[in-house]
Order: structure tokens, then C-alpha cells, then sequence
């Protein structure tokens, strides 16, 4: 081969991948992200962070080749209706949807603009896909915890407050998931002969009185599956558990980090790591119909030894070694 001629390919080698940066610049892609949160939950925020950067590294950057459209319904179905058809009518390339209430509103509203869920507690049982491994339509996505998960939550609590005769779960039965959650609930608690009853919240009002009347049950202590609602206020139902000191167990680490007694559940903030690179396959051409809905795998447990030193409670050490995070 003649020397030019070897330059020549050279040349056009090592310029090729720098044409191809700049095409995929000139096409700026849309992305809808609708947040059934208030948009002042820093808890949320900071999942949408790890999510950006997540995106960030992949060569997607907001403001070059990536428009990003929020919208913030906090924990309002009409809203959360209203929002999901402004982000449609914005025609996006992707959205992204957290909650079991929010996607569906999603799913009913398009069948062609590709929708990547986190948080989905039972995609399938809901209709949401077809199935894990072949969605079959324009969602997919990030799969909460397995229901069974909740009676765990159960064993936490008699783990770490064996003196409980009484167990509460406390949740908003807007939530399709709830009643899954009650046999799951419901089947530990007899297991560990435990009284079982449960309390269908919609408003922060609802959180104090079920707390309330929890605290009048000898040996009584609380589970909150995951659930919006309790999140958003999440420090409303913390401070009502330490006032009644009653034991409680939590599925997030934020309530531990805000005092909760004891969390159990899904790493959150991988799901939306992962979440990321779902957007970005699908940016790039893959179909969401052939993408399967993943499983969580990590859980993690939080303990937070100054909320079980306030309530006069010893952690067992078998539970402490388990622990991923300790909070002192």
C-alpha cells in the first residue's frame, strides 16, 4: 500500500469518531421525567442527581445533545393526569416515571412514546407489561421489591422489639399495590403471633390518627411499606411514631436518615442509576418491548442507634452485624 494512501485512511479513521460526535450533537433527544413528589423533597432531588450524572456519563448532556422536561405532581392523582398529558403533547423521546400511580397514567395516555418506570412493586399482576422477561410495549423498567419483602419487615420489627404483641401497617390504599401487600403483612404477623391490623391513610391527618391509635394497643409497633404517601411525608410519620415511642420499620433508607427507627428494603438510588442506562438504550434505538423489566439487587438495611437509644431500646447484635449502614 502506498504511504499516501495509508495516511489517507488513517486520517479518515481518526476522524470518524469525532463526525459522529458532532451528528449526535446536532440531534438534540427529549426527555420527560414525571416526579409524582414535591418538587422540594431532597430526598427525590437527590435520586434525580445520581440519575443525570448517570446519564451525564454515558454522553448524554443537558443543554448539548439531551432537553430535559420536569414536571412535579407531589401526591395528587389530578395533577399527576393533567402533568403526564403536558409531557405527551412535548412529544419526548423517552419519559421517565417513578410511582405505581403515575405510570399507568402514563401507559393509558400513549402506547408509542417509550416509558421507563422505576419503583414498580408488580408490573405484571397490574397489566403495566406483559411480562419481566418480554414487556412487549412501550414500557419498561426498574421493579420495586418483591411483596414477600414486607412480612421480612415484619421479622425486623420482632427482631429488634420482641416485646411487640401488635403490629400495624400503615399505607395508602390509593396504591393498587396495598392489597398485596396486606396477605404478605398479614401472613408474618400470624407467623410471629402477632395481631395484625391495618390503617388506609390519604392525608397527613390520616398518619397521625392511625399512629395514634396504634399507641393505644399494649406492645404495638408500626410497618409502612413502600408507599408515596408515607414518603412525602415521611417526617410527619416519624415524629408521631417518637412521640408515641413506638417501634417502627421502614422500607427506604430516607427514614432512617430522618430518624426512623430501622429501614429494610431496595437501594433506591441504584434503581435510578440503572434507570439511566435503560434511557439511554433506548435513545439510541433500542425498543422498550425488548428490554426486560429488572429485579432490585441490592436491599439494604439501615439501623439508626440514636433513634433506639431515645426509645430505650437495646439492638440486638445479630441484627447490627447485618447492617450496611449504622447512623449514630
Amino acid at each position: 500500500m502506498r504511504r499516501r494512501k495509508f495516511i489517507t485512511i488513517l486520517a479518515g479513521a481518526a476522524a470518524w469518531p469525532v463526525a459522529a460526535h458532532v451528528q449526535q450533537l446536532e440531534h438534540v433527544a427529549k426527555l420527560g421525567i414525571l416526579m409524582p413528589y414535591a418538587e422540594d423533597d431532597s430526598e427525590v432531588q437527590h435520586r434525580l442527581t445520581i440519575f443525570r450524572n448517570q446519564l451525564r456519563d454515558l454522553g448524554w448532556v443537558e443543554g448539548q445533545n439531551l432537553q430535559i422536561e420536569e414536571r412535579w405532581s407531589a401526591d395528587d392523582m389530578g395533577r399527576i393526569r393533567q402533568q403526564a398529558t403536558q409531557l405527551i403533547s412535548l412529544k419526548p423521546d423517552v419519559i421517565l416515571v417513578a410511582g405505581r400511580r403515575a405510570a399507568p397514567v402514563l401507559g393509558e395516555q400513549t402506547r408509542t412514546i417509550p416509558i421507563v418506570f422505576v419503583g414498580i412493586s408488580d408490573p405484571v399482576t397490574s397489566g403495566l407489561v406483559k411480562s419481566l422477561a418480554r414487556p412487549g410495549g412501550n414500557l419498561t423498567g426498574l421493579a420495586q421489591l418483591e411483596f414477600s419483602l414486607v412480612g421480612k419487615l415484619v421479622e425486623a420489627l420482632k427482631e429488634i422489639a420482641p416485646a411487640v404483641t401488635h403490629v400495624a401497617l400503615i399505607s395508602n390504599p390509593d396504591n393498587p399495590a396495598t392489597e398485596l401487600y396486606r396477605s404478605s403483612f398479614e401472613t408474618a404477623a400470624v407467623s410471629l403471633d402477632l395481631e395484625p391490623v391495618i390503617f388506609a391513610v390519604h392525608q397527613p391527618a390520616d398518619i397521625k390518627q392511625a399512629i395514634e391509635s396504634v399507641a393505644h394497643k399494649p406492645n404495638a409497633g408500626v410497618v409502612f411499606p413502600p408507599d408515596l404517601t408515607i414518603l412525602i411525608h415521611r417526617k410527619l410519620a416519624i415524629a408521631a411514631v417518637a412521640k408515641h415511642r413506638l417501634p417502627a420499620v421502614y422500607t427506604a433508607r430516607a427514614y432512617a436518615a430522618d430518624g426512623g427507627l430501622i429501614s429494610y428494603g431496595v437501594e433506591v438510588l441504584d434503581l435510578y442509576r440503572r434507570a439511566a442506562l435503560y434511557v439511554d438504550r433506548i435513545l439510541r434505538g433500542e425498543k422498550p418491548s425488548n428490554l426486560p423489566v429488572e429485579l432490585p439487587t441490592r436491599l439494604e438495611l439501615v439501623i439508626n442507634l440514636k433513634t433506639a437509644k431515645e426509645l430505650g431500646m437495646a439492638v440486638p447484635p445479630t441484627l447490627l452485624v447485618r447492617a450496611d449502614e449504622v447512623i449514630e
